[in-house]
């Protein structure tokens, strides 16, 4: 993950899994609250599927930007953000004819 994430050290590593882990358990965490602001129970039905995915990525997104900040990694993290929007946004272009 070192050569690959071009991390410069172990603790850079650690700290960037960490950052992944704590954010994991905090939207596992958060995602029942934010449901209930909505008045939703669970997750069933289209209402709950287009809300889930409306409002828990970008929590997701939020929160890995928050802890990567407070544990020093938020270069990682940012790059990681533009590298992610980057290939959602690829989805979306159109694709040119080819002739």
């Amino acid at each position: 993950m070192k050569e690959r994430w071009n991390l410069n050290s172990l603790i850079q590593v650690v700290l960037v899994l960490i950052v992944f882990s704590l954010t994991g358990t905090s939207v596992v965490f958060l995602k029942p609250y934010v449901f209930q602001l909505f008045g939703i129970e669970s997750l069933t039905g289209i209402k709950g599927v287009f809300l889930y995915l409306l409002l828990i990525p970008p929590l997701y997104q939020i929160l890995l930007l928050f802890y990567g900040t407070l544990l020093g990694q938020f270069s990682f993290f940012w790059k990681w953000e533009k590298k992610t929007f980057n290939s959602i946004g690829k989805l979306f272009k159109k694709r040119k004819k080819k002739v």
